[in-house]
């Protein structure tokens, strides 16, 4: 590596908005990193994700046309 390029690479904390805080290493300037958002309170991993049901559509459209007659050409 060449001497006086590099940034230093230094203890950091990082803190969520949730409060969470946890210690690693990082090239932030003052060691300090503000999260918006982190493993304790993203939905992906706290199981509380909102799933969209786009097979409803399709039930539902089926359900509504499954009874006409085809028009014959």
């Amino acid at each position: 590596m060449k001497a006086g390029i590099h940034p230093e690479y230094v203890e950091t904390t990082v803190t969520c908005t949730c409060g969470t805080t946890f210690t690693t290493r990082s090239t932030a300037k003052n060691g300090v990193i503000h999260a918006d958002i982190c493993s304790n309170c993203h939905p992906f991993y706290t199981g509380k994700q909102k799933i969209l049901d786009t097979g409803g559509r399709v039930a539902r459209f089926e359900s509504r046309y499954k009874n006409r007659k085809k028009s014959g050409n």
